[in-house]
């Protein structure tokens, strides 16, 4: 049975969270836990749109759509970022 991209994508994002994971709980060496962070982190973003994507797309119909979610993806977190000081007087 032949995996579309997406399935592939899913794969490896889940092997790489799982990679930076173990490099996480390691507890010899602080580049390898520094690696491990970043590979978690870069794992998860690209996880929320490769989860959102429909399984049966194409390669090229489903790298714009992970682009385009990502795009969404980083405007909440920077609208989110904008908002704290606003919020944060909210609560005085």
């Amino acid at each position: 049975m032949r995996l579309t991209f997406p399935e592939r994508a899913e794969r490896v994002l889940i092997a790489g969270m799982l990679v930076g994971i173990v490099l996480i709980l390691q507890r010899y060496s602080l580049a390898l836990f520094k690696t491990g962070l970043c590979i978690l982190v870069l794992s998860t973003l690209l996880q929320i749109a490769v989860g959102n994507i429909p399984k049966t797309g194409s390669t090229g119909g489903s790298l714009v759509r992970i682009v385009i979610l990502l795009g969404v993806v980083a405007a909440v977190f920077g609208l989110g970022v904008l908002l704290v000081p606003t919020l944060s007087r909210l609560g005085r």
